[in-house]
């Protein structure tokens, strides 16, 4: 589970964000393609600085959600009905800023006080952050003390909330988030028709498992078929709802079959264009499904949204932290299985810009988006470049274990190989560091087992460039080991798949049928990339299996329609 608990100063007095003035401006998508108009959220006329804490602008192109909330202030249910779509756009501290507006112009509005309680506490991405009970705590007393004065819906919802949170910190909160579930599926079974209810009731069941939905086999957990059918069920009746479609996608995307979540992914496209994130979640099946092109273009559009409300409405917290940034990582992840290395490198290095470095020594997923760039350079074969970048600080072990692993890579490839077995013994030191094990990224694979990874990949390229193919064979064999045992993340924690290497190596060594195998197993996971396209195509002709192999060509033309290099192997180097 993902947490972000160094956040915790930022959500203050129960409203969840920090509205400052900031130097950012709208930041240049790499390569933006045409077709899709730049949106504008906040009105020219917004002043942060002579606004309050809670007081949050109505935001132009967030969709025509309405949830009916017992007040008598238009203004208030605007702002309720934007903060609950802001809560399924994975927006919380915006919500929050929604729904602190809406109590003020209704003190009495007991579910604004029900949405503070909801976008304080856990979520998807995030669980239970301790410091914040007594916030969460007073806001669902509030709830409570105006339900009398609600609709039995709002006081079904706001009650099976107050279960979700213990009133002081517990050790085990799975109690109190199976308690929520329960006490949702009795809300549901009042309220069988209302979408609101279905797509909360989805998400707490989503929130008792949180990313971890299909094992690596595509096996599903027990847990699975429930929280599917529930979420199939409301896509049936309400095919439009932001957050059935956001939750269903989340749901399927490590799914053996993810092109089932192809429908949602492509309405989400365009049905809250406002909320970034939300432009961006079908990248999530779209890398799954082999639709690397579609993925290109939604997360430039999400990257566009996102750069101007961050740049315009002066937001800092989470989200331009950690959301943002992950628009512009996955744009890089599927400009490279596209084969479109200058989008691919201009991404990664944005996505570099955008690691905060007030938090880079404190978390884990800072210092990885710091150090994307260099996976991607090492993927495109940037050697010259990689070896002109400075070492990251001492202190900084994850990203100076990549910077060495970086150039170790690009010594190997210009037949250096006693600078790269230098850099192999600094990669391997850092490798022993035990604080290592509790740096995870997203709060799901430690950077020790990317480091581990990083060591059995370097080994292996140094064997093979010394012609030594079995000991390279066997050291990419260990590495993704590793890589496979990682808990699903999309991109990759390890960017991008160790068996494009081990069939690469495999060819070299003649071993035509076995880089087949491997081929084909890495298409299963990224389909029809163009790589392990290239890297298949080549391991039939070897068997001179020509006619498999012309068929083979025809799909990596297609696949290879964006690029901007050309390869013979399913490696640039």
């Amino acid at each position: 589970m993902k947490k972000f608990y160094f956040l915790g100063s930022l959500l203050i007095a129960g409203v969840v964000i920090a509205w400052k003035q900031s130097s950012e401006r709208p930041a240049d998508i790499p390569g933006k393609e045409k077709g899709r108009s730049q949106i504008y959220f906040c009105s020219p006329s917004f002043d942060p600085a002579k606004v309050k804490d809670d007081d949050g602008p109505l935001f132009k192109g967030l969709g025509n959600l309405h949830f009916t909330v017992s007040t008598k202030n238009k203004k208030a249910q605007q702002y309720f009905n934007q903060g609950l779509t802001l809560v399924y756009a994975f927006n919380h501290g915006e919500a929050g800023r929604s729904f602190s507006t809406a109590l003020k112009l209704d003190p009495t509005l007991a579910m604004g006080y029900w949405g503070l309680a909801m976008v304080l506490g856990p979520n998807y991405n995030a669980p239970l952050n301790p410091s914040k009970l007594e916030d969460i705590n007073a806001a669902m007393d509030k709830a409570i003390q105006y339900a009398p004065n609600a609709s039995a819906k709002e006081q079904a919802l706001i009650h099976a909330l107050a279960k979700r949170f213990p009133r002081q910190e517990v050790k085990d909160v799975s109690p109190y988030t199976a308690a929520y579930a329960a006490a949702m599926k009795e809300v549901y079974e009042k309220f069988p028709d209302d979408a609101d209810v279905l797509a909360l009731y989805a998400d707490a069941l989503m929130n008792e498992h949180p990313w971890n939905f299909w094992l690596k086999d595509g096996t599903a957990q027990p847990w699975t078929a429930q929280v599917i059918g529930v979420l199939e069920k409301a896509l049936a009746k309400f095919p439009n709802h932001p957050g059935i479609n956001h939750s269903y996608i989340h749901a399927i995307e490590g799914a053996p079959h993810p092109e089932k979540g192809l429908v949602s992914a492509k309405r989400l496209e365009k049905l809250i264009p406002a909320a970034g994130h939300l432009v961006h979640m079908p990248s999530h099946i779209y890398i799954r499904t082999g639709d690397y092109h579609q993925g290109v273009l939604v997360n430039e559009w999400s990257t566009d949204a996102d750069s101007t409300y961050v740049a315009q409405c002066k937001v800092e917290g989470v989200y331009p932290l950690m959301y943002y940034p992950h628009n512009i990582h996955f744009l890089a992840a599927c400009a490279f299985f596209e084969g479109n290395s200058k989008k691919a490198i201009d991404a990664a290095w944005m996505v570099s810009r955008k690691a905060d470095k007030r938090y880079i020594l404190e978390n884990a997923t800072v210092q990885h988006y710091y150090m994307i760039p260099f996976y991607v350079m090492v993927q495109m074969a940037k050697w010259d470049d990689i070896l002109r970048q400075p070492a990251p600080g001492e202190s900084l072990k994850y990203p100076l274990a990549v910077w060495h692993y970086a150039r170790g890579m690009a010594f190997g490839a210009k037949g250096k190989l006693h600078e790269a077995e230098q850099e192999l013994a600094s990669l391997k030191k850092i490798a022993g560091e035990e604080s290592l094990k509790s740096l995870l990224i997203w709060e799901t694979n430690s950077a020790a087992e990317l480091v581990n990874i990083a060591v059995n990949v370097l080994t292996a390229e140094i064997a093979m460039h010394k012609s030594k193919y079995e000991e390279a064979i066997e050291h990419f064999k260990k590495a993704i080991a590793i890589e496979d045992a990682l808990m699903y993340q999309e991109p990759p924690d390890w960017f991008f798949s160790v068996r494009q290497s081990l069939g690469h190596v495999l060819l070299l060594a003649k071993k035509f049928e076995e880089a087949e195998n491997v081929y084909k197993e890495d298409l299963k996971m990224y389909r029809e990339n163009g790589w392990s396209l290239m890297g298949l195509y080549q391991s039939l002709v070897g068997q001179g299996k020509e006619n498999e192999a012309k068929e083979v060509k025809k799909r990596f033309d297609k696949a290879w329609a964006h690029a901007d290099i050309s390869i013979n192997s399913s490696r640039k180097y």
